[in-house]
């Protein structure tokens, strides 16, 4: 018998996982037989369904009219809530059929799970154990049970599977669906479209043109706007449809995103002309002349939406044309000229069409009346790769008012659309012209001062004036004098604004050449060359023309170059520039021979890339202007060091080169066995040191017709000429000292050649102290060598620290001039200074015998003793006889 207590009985009563285990089999068993109750009445609600998306997928909702369409719509749905009828009679299944269905689909015998409710018969102590046994071994049967799947039986409720028809119709719906003339679910709730008939007769030519500088190519319409995906077509982009064929004018609609038809008339020039004729003529000629003549329609996509004509139907989706984008590549610097660089990246999507930057003052008087306008600056835009671009443009702005002063400076870029974009804006002193001449400085300031504002025309009167109270002080040069005073009546005399631009540019012409004289006439030219061929590479100029310019263009480069050389000849050696560096004249000639070649061949973006690239360098060659200020007196001081050290090694030089002398001498006379030649000889008296240790004279007369005074002394008195010698080494030992001293104070550490060549100077007085002159020889040649590295080493630290300070220029530039000793055209420049031999070439054996053919000939030239005196000089010059 069972229990009717829900308790746990059984196993599970001392079991609890068994009777977890147990609960959830049952569970699933319950859902499983809830399934099978389920599948069979929905079949029918899901043929409902597909017969519904087969009809409108078919097209079918769209093809009737709307009456049928909501009857058909009202039938779909009472069909539909038929079919939910049989639903009414499902119910979850119970415990004991969950049981049973475990029971039978496992083939378990005994009842295993209805097992565990039971209770035996007897209640003995002998039968309940049994009984208990039994009821735990049957529980562990039920661990293996499985639920398994749904058994609906579909198939005795459909002995004639119907059930494939709604499924084969609704895969044929699904592919037809794709295709032009498909349905859609939408169809039966919304009214069905306007029939449009297409005329077969009539022809219809369409396409799409993007703008220009898109780059890309026009896009071609079918002819039965078979196009299902949206065309995606850049902003602004040109539809053209032309319409021909039929008897009647064809309407051509583009239908916006929002529902709205906007009609594409017909363009002026396509419509049919009609002559004048009677009334009875124009009426029969106008069907007829429609018919014929082909009309074009044509309007810009700004927007999505679809063309309609004649049936046919294509959609567009119109991608927006994005702003520019445009940004500094780094902060903008000056050029060593003063010229203004900036660098920038570009970037939009279809190319930037021009870009500049903006430059407005910082401080600005609104009742202010200026000369000149703002600044014009260009940037140069490579055409190449105007998508995503990156490029650096240098600009001489030097000459305007504004130089000098607080700026704002905005990149602006604008693309073939019309639209622009602009840059965060960077605040900086505009670059000016480093005047290094006081006078050529104040007179600049004057012109800015009226040209800024031309109320103030009378402060810069004022000013002119100042300069020229006590001419004899401030104003060395007549002409400068002059120039001023014909530049105040100016000043006075102008008062329209021709007048004062003539005035303010007098002005700053008389600035430029009391700086630099006709270099800065030359450069004016060069710089107005450039921009002659830039303005023609930018238009599109013919071969004539680019020919004539490039000429002029060298011209105008050549005229410069020499001005610079000249005048680098006499500028200050600067030995912090780099041999690489250097600026040969054969170098710009090339770059110009490319530029015109480019030009030639049709590449004109490349042309003008280059001559910008040109006009950089040319901004970036150094002057050579003499400096200024401290850094001026560190180099006068720094060449006061190197004077000196370049006496040490001229003196030490001399002092190896008699020493050498006096030993071979000595050893002539121990070979010969001679020990006395007489005991006055005048090289004693010349070897006598004064009160500071140094020789009286060190040169002195040495004998006519080539004899030398050491010729007639003997062993005993060259050796005390060796030991009177040893005065001279400790002499240029001590100096050696003291410009060490010096170059410590300088803040230079001095390198360790120059305590390598005081201990060898040490070494050779001592030798020479005792009259060894070989030993003192070597001493003294290990000595200059370690005087020609010490040198080098204190130009090394010279030329790093004026890296430091001569580096960026006067206002922060890069020098590219008077690199390695030589003049922008890479020539050797005039030697300053001393020559410490690194640039010497050791000859070799061929080299030396020439020179002593070379030698020869000039002593047998003297010794014919040439009649005229400033001959025989001359060769006495090059035999180094003084």
């Amino acid at each position: 018998m069972k229990s009717p207590s829900r308790q746990k009985k059984g196993a599970f009563a001392f079991r609890p996982s068994l009777a977890r285990l147990v609960t959830t089999k049952r569970l699933l068993a319950r859902i499983v037989l809830f399934f099978e109750q389920l599948l069979p009445p929905l079949m029918p609600v899901l043929s409902v369904i597909a017969f519904y998306l087969c009809a409108s997928w078919f097209g079918l909702f769209r093809s009737v009219p709307d009456w049928l369409r909501i009857l058909l719509l009202i039938a779909f749905a009472a069909a539909f809530l038929v079919s939910l009828l049989p639903f009414r009679t499902l119910r979850w299944p119970r415990v004991a059929e969950a049981d049973r269905m475990l029971e039978e689909r496992n083939g378990l015998p005994h009842q295993p799970v209805t097992v565990q409710e039971d209770e035996p018969a007897f209640d003995t102590p002998f039968g309940r154990a049994l009984w208990r046994e039994h009821q735990t071994r049957m529980a562990e049967k039920i661990a293996a049970l499985d639920a398994g799947l749904p058994r609906p039986d579909i198939a005795a409720h459909d002995r004639f599977a119907l059930r494939a028809v709604p499924a084969l119709l609704l895969v044929t719906a699904f592919g037809y669906s794709l295709s032009i003339n498909g349905g859609s679910i939408r169809d039966a709730l919304q009214a069905a479209p306007e029939q449009v008939v297409s005329n077969p007769a009539v022809r219809i030519d369409a396409w799409v043109t993007p703008p220009s500088y898109t780059g890309r190519a026009p896009i071609y319409l079918t002819a039965d706007g078979s196009e299902q995906a949206p065309i995606g077509i850049p902003q602004f982009s040109g539809l053209t449809v032309r319409v021909s064929g039929g008897k009647t004018a064809e309407k051509v609609v583009f239908r916006k995103a929002n529902g709205e038809a906007q009609d594409i008339a017909v363009q002026a020039d396509t419509k049919p002309q009609q002559t004048a004729a009677s009334g009875s003529e124009q009426q029969t000629a106008a069907p007829a002349s429609q018919a014929l003549v082909a009309q074009t329609h044509m309007m810009k996509l700004q927007e999505n939406g679809a063309l309609e004509v004649n049936g046919r139907r294509w959609s567009f989706d119109v991608l927006p044309d994005k702003a520019p984008e445009i940004a500094f590549d780094g902060l903008p610097k000056p050029s060593v000229n003063g010229a203004l660089e900036i660098g920038f990246t570009v970037k939009d999507d279809y190319g930037v069409q021009e870009a500049h930057a903006e430059i407005v003052p910082v401080e600005t008087d609104p009742t202010a009346t200026p000369l000149y306008p703002l600044p014009e600056y260009r940037l140069d835009v490579p055409r190449r790769n105007a998508r995503d671009a990156k490029g650096v443009t240098s600009r001489n702005l030097t000459e305007h008012p504004l130089a000098g002063k607080r700026v704002r400076i905005t990149l602006v870029a604008k693309d073939a659309a019309g639209q622009t974009g602009r840059s965060p804006p960077h605040e900086m002193t505009l670059p000016s012209r480093p005047f290094n001449e006081p006078l050529a400085a104040a007179v600049a300031e004057e012109r800015q001062v009226f040209a800024l504002d031309t109320r103030k025309m009378p402060q810069a009167i004022a000013l002119n004036e100042a300069l020229t109270i006590r001419p004899e002080e401030t104003i060395p040069k007549l002409t400068n004098y002059l120039l001023l005073e014909s530049a105040l009546a100016r000043m006075k005399l102008a008062k329209s604004e021709d007048a004062l631009k003539d005035t303010a540019q007098y002005l700053w012409e008389i600035a430029l050449g009391m700086e630099d004289g006709d270099l800065s006439l030359a450069e004016r030219k060069l710089r107005e060359a450039q921009q002659k061929l830039a303005d023609a590479l930018d238009r599109n100029a013919p071969d004539a023309e680019i020919k004539k310019l490039m000429d002029e263009l060298r011209k105008a480069m050549q005229d410069y170059m020499t001005e610079l050389a000249e005048r680098m000849q006499n500028a200050p050696m600067q030995p912090n520039q780099n041999a690489q560096n250097t600026l040969r004249q054969q170098d710009l000639e090339r770059m110009m021979d490319q530029i015109e070649n480019l030009a030639r061949s049709g590449n004109r973006d490349a042309a003008q890339q280059m001559l910008s690239e040109l006009q950089r360098m040319m901004n970036n060659l150094q002057a050579g202007r003499p400096q200024r200020g401290q850094q001026g007196q560190e180099n006068s001081e720094a060449r006061k060091q190197i004077d000196k050290l370049g006496e040490i090694l001229r003196d030490q030089q001399k002092l190896m080169e008699q020493t050498f002398r006096l030993d071979q001498q000595l050893r002539d006379r121990m070979q010969r066995g001679e020990t006395d030649m007489g005991e006055n000889d005048p090289l004693l008296d010349e070897m006598n040191p004064g009160e500071n240790g140094e020789p009286q004279d060190q040169q002195g007369q040495q004998g006519k017709e080539g004899q030398q005074p050491s010729d007639q002394m003997t062993a005993e008195q060259l050796r005390e000429a060796l030991k009177q010698l040893r005065a001279q080494q400790d002499a240029l030992g001590k100096q050696l000292g003291e410009l060490q001293k010096s170059l410590g104070e300088m803040g230079m550490k001095p390198g360790p050649g120059f305590g390598q060549a005081q201990r060898e100077m040490e070494g050779a007085g001592r030798e020479l102290g005792q009259g060894r002159g070989q030993p003192a020889v070597e001493g003294q040649g290990r000595a200059l060598e370690a005087l020609r590295q010490g040198a080098r080493d204190m130009m090394n630290q010279m030329m790093q620290a004026q890296q430091g300070q001569q580096g960026q220029g006067p206002n922060g530039q890069v020098g590219q001039g008077d690199q390695n000793g030589r003049d922008p055209l890479g020539r050797p420049r005039r030697t300053q200074g001393p020559d410490f031999g690194d640039n010497v070439k050791v000859p070799d054996e061929i080299d030396v015998q020439r020179a002593r053919e070379i030698l020869d000939a000039i002593r047998e030239k003297l010794g014919n003793n040439p009649p005229q005196e400033i001959e025989r000089r001359y060769l006495e010059r090059l035999l180094d006889i003084q």
